[in-house]
């Protein structure tokens, strides 16, 4: 793999704290997952009002139109492009570039389907946001945003995430590594 590509932790560490002081600082601390319940209140609130506001979850969000929500969008959209843009940049600096999209660790375990590893993509993004909505926030409100305010439960949203992470991680590749 070319090192030169790669960017050390500590300048992605110092950039994404400049980022974060900035959006906070114009905007809000950073957060995706809000923008879904948002943007689904604020629909709500325009088609079945009273829905709305007799349903405990979204009588909190969507009631005005927030400039916010906008934001928060681009923020999503943004992580969709760059991440798309980035993979493609860097194809064929992977590890596994020769092999296909698809990690040996995985193939090892699941076997070398792009449908199915798309598809455990997918339903694990749903099921993050999901969490992420029962916890209040996602992985980047909370352990970006949260923990740099001090938030305790952003703390204890950091530990459980990686401790399930761990957990799943072991479940999932039980006896293949």
């Amino acid at each position: 793999m070319n090192k030169d590509f790669i960017i050390s932790w500590k300048a992605a560490g110092i950039s994404l704290g400049l980022l974060l002081i900035i959006a906070t600082a114009l905007v809000k601390p950073l957060g995706v997952s809000t923008q879904f319940v948002v943007t689904d209140g604020m629909v709500a609130h325009k088609v079945a009002p009273e829905f709305a506001e007799s349903n405990t979850y979204l009588a909190k969000y969507g009631e005005q139109d927030d400039w916010g929500v906008g934001y928060g969008w681009m923020l999503v959209f943004g992580m969709i492009v760059g991440g798309g843009v980035t993979a493609q940049l860097l194809r064929r600096r992977q590890p596994d570039a020769d092999k296909g999209s698809i990690p040996e660790l995985w193939q090892n375990a699941f076997g070398p389907s792009h449908v199915k590893r798309y598809l455990a993509s997918f339903f694990g993004g749903v099921l993050l946001l999901f969490g992420a909505r029962l916890a209040g926030g996602c992985t980047s409100g909370h352990m970006i945003s949260g923990i740099s305010q001090l938030a305790l439960s952003s703390f204890i949203f950091g530990v459980i995430t990686f401790v399930s992470a761990i957990l799943m991680a072991k479940f999932l590749y039980r006896g293949r590594v």
